[in-house]
Formats: C-alpha cells, sequence, structure tokens
C-alpha cells in the first residue's frame, strides 16, 4: 500500500491526516473536496509508535509537499496534527481538528456509554462481543473484527448519515492497538495537553454537537491552552461531519474558508 495520495495541484500545501488509528483513507472525501481550490496531501500512517507515525509525517510532508502546511486532522489525525504543530511549529501555518478526541481524561469516561445507549440490544452484544475478541490476545483475523466493530460504531457515532462509500483501504489492529495505547497515556498524563504551550499556529476546532466525543473536552482546555484558537459547533452533526446530512454543506463551507 503506498503511504501517499496527492489530489488537486501545486502546491501541495494542505494535508488531511486520518483517524482510527489504523484507518488509512478515510479522509479521501474530504481531500476530494479541498482539492477543487487546493494541492492536497493524504498521508498514511504506518508505524506503530506516536513518535515514529510524527516523525513518518515530517518526512512524508517535507518530501512531497510544501511547507508551511495546513493540517487537517480528524479524530485521532486531529491528536496526531497537534501533537505534530508542537513538535515542528515552524512547518504549520495553521492547524484544523475535526471531532477531536477530549483532551482530559474526566471528558471521556462516558464516550462508550453513551455510544451504546444509541444502539439496539443485538447491536450492543456484538459490540461487546468484538471487544472481548480484540482483546484477547489469542484471537486471530483482528483486522477484519475492527472493521466490524468500527461500522457499529460508526452507527453510534452518526446523527443522520448520508449514504457513502466506506474508503478505509484496509484496517489495522496492530496499528490501532499500539498507538491508541500509547495515545490514552498521554492524556491522562496531562502531556497531550501540554503539547499545545509550544503550538503558535493558529488553531481551529470543528465538531458536531451529535459527537460522542463531548465537545467541551476539545473546547475548554484548548481556550486556556492555545492563544489562537477558535471553536466552531455544527448541530445535528455527528463525528463524521462530511457525511451528515443536515451539516455537511456547511462544514465544507467552513472548512474551504479556513484553507485559504
Amino acid at each position: 500500500m503506498k503511504n501517499l495520495r496527492k489530489y488537486g495541484n501545486k502546491p501541495f500545501n494542505v494535508a488531511v491526516i486520518h483517524g482510527g488509528p489504523g484507518a488509512p483513507g478515510e479522509m479521501a472525501p474530504i481531500a476530494r473536496e479541498l482539492s477543487i481550490n487546493n494541492g492536497i496531501l493524504e498521508p498514511f500512517q504506518m508505524e506503530t509508535t506516536i513518535e515514529g507515525q510524527v516523525k513518518e509525517l515530517k518526512t512524508l510532508l517535507e518530501r512531497r509537499g510544501k511547507a508551511p502546511f495546513i493540517l487537517v486532522g480528524w479524530s485521532w489525525g486531529a491528536w496526531l496534527s497537534y501533537i505534530f504543530s508542537a513538535k515542528y511549529p515552524s512547518l504549520i501555518k495553521k492547524l484544523i481538528m475535526i471531532g477531536s478526541g477530549p483532551f482530559e481524561k474526566e471528558y471521556a469516561k462516558n464516550i462508550m456509554r453513551t455510544r451504546l445507549n444509541r444502539l439496539n440490544s443485538t447491536e450492543k452484544t456484538q459490540v461487546n462481543l468484538l471487544f472481548d475478541i480484540l482483546n484477547d490476545p489469542s484471537s486471530n483475523n483482528k483486522n477484519t473484527h475492527l472493521e466490524r466493530f468500527g461500522n457499529l460504531i460508526f452507527k453510534a457515532d452518526s446523527y443522520e448519515a448520508i449514504h457513502y462509500k466506506n474508503e478505509i483501504i484496509e484496517y489495522q489492529y496492530d496499528i490501532y492497538y499500539k498507538i491508541w495505547k500509547q495515545a490514552i497515556e498521554l492524556r491522562n498524563s496531562g502531556k497531550l495537553l501540554n503539547f499545545g504551550k509550544e503550538i503558535i499556529c493558529p488553531v481551529v476546532a470543528i465538531h458536531g454537537d451529535y459527537d460522542p466525543h463531548p465537545f467541551k473536552g476539545v473546547q475548554e482546555p484548548l481556550y486556556q491552552m492555545i492563544k489562537d484558537f477558535k471553536f466552531i459547533l455544527l448541530k445535528r452533526c455527528g463525528h463524521y461531519p462530511w457525511i451528515e446530512k443536515h451539516a455537511r454543506d456547511r462544514f465544507f463551507d467552513i472548512l474551504k474558508k479556513e484553507v485559504k
């Protein structure tokens, strides 16, 4: 699998950073829409440590694009872009975070409960079963199980999704497990939020009001941490703004203005 795709024309100074971790390809719809006016890079993160993914992203951006960059990170990609912007501030013109996870532990405690409450009893049973399988060291075919788990979580994360094609190229459980474990440790220790002290570029957070990741867990900590911070809340919108019936148009209008 190639580790980067390009959209539009030079200069390639906007990069869309996927979530997961371990779900490359899902930012393709955003990349295509933005490429009408911008040159877009869509890098795929293949390393199994956060430090490795940061260095990998730096190499891809410097080799294939033109600094300074606008980073558009979604979900896990929002955190990765936040860390990257702190470590390499001279490379970043603006950071845009979509559907970011909360930056402090206390905001995260009800995320899975919220998701399960939005599913029927059969779906809840399937989620719990898949969760057990994914956490069993002896189980096989974890990439397939992660895909099934992700499809159920997608339903819980969406307010009113339009029909769309899932463009994830490959579900990568090994990357998901190893990166997510490190990311949770970073958040729980306070180190994740503290990266913001080194960020000098403008930061924009776009978040759906129906996203099970509570928007206050992004809005409140970052207003205290980032000097130039703007928060935008989308009504009737879940974790995937680009496929939400009621929020999609406003989301893309906002995003296109922010990447100019």
